[in-house]
């Protein structure tokens, strides 16, 4: 093996490059598996203190919240999926329907919720590619759903309701209505499009993803299926 002081700068350049695409992104997934274990895993709070590993094992046991997370969100999901599980949410959504503040908040993030979760909703479904903040400048953007009948009728044409997200953070960014001859349908999946925004654009689709049409004259169905 050669001296790292004989070796051109230009190949340690090189080796540095290869040494931080292996090293970046295996050490920022296993940041954010921490951060996720560390954040379910105050989930513990739920067993007795007597009953935490901390007082049965003598130490911590890292990732136990997960199985308790899961635990808890499937015993969750069978009790309200029947009859007496469904009266208890509805009882408790009225309640919560009587706060005046606490009304709007939970209504705002249980439409979202059900709009991102649920696999009878379409949102997110089509990429599509607009001008946007202003002609010439193109951006990625997603179709969330039809836009209202009256705003429809206050202009006069076809509206999509299409989100425009930031970069590197695709959770936040701009709800704006188009006219549906005004933006093209992307042939990428949603995933290699959230890929492109997060990584600033250098992580560009694949082959498939290449193919793209103009939508002239689309129909609010198709985006919808």
């Amino acid at each position: 093996m050669r001296s790292l002081f004989t070796i051109p700068f230009t190949h340690i350049r090189k080796y540095i490059i290869a040494g931080l695409l292996v090293w970046v992104p295996l050490g920022i997934t296993i940041l954010v598996i921490k951060l996720l274990i560390d954040l379910l895993d105050r989930s513990m709070i739920l067993l007795p203190p007597s009953l935490r590993p901390e007082a049965l094992l003598g130490f911590p046991l890292p990732g136990l919240g997960i199985l308790i997370s899961a635990f808890v969100i499937i015993t969750t999901g069978l009790v309200v999926t029947n009859l007496a599980g469904r009266k208890m949410v509805s009882f408790g959504e009225n309640l919560v329907e009587r706060i005046p503040l606490v009304r709007s908040i939970y209504s705002a993030v249980k439409q979202v919720t059900e709009t991102i979760i649920s696999s009878d909703k379409n949102s997110f479904r089509q990429v599509l590619l607009i001008e946007y903040p202003r002609k010439g400048a193109w951006t990625i953007a997603f179709q969330t759903g039809e836009t209202m009948g009256n705003f429809n009728q206050l202009v006069g044409e076809d509206l999509l309701t299409i989100f425009v997200p930031t970069t590197p953070n695709p959770t936040s960014g701009f709800i704006i209505m188009l006219p549906k001859d005004e933006v093209i349908l992307l042939d990428i999946d949603v995933e290699d499009a959230l890929k492109f925004i997060m990584s600033l654009g250098v992580v560009t689709p694949g082959s498939k993803s290449n193919k793209f049409s103009k939508v002239v004259d689309l129909d609010l169905s198709t985006l919808q299926k």
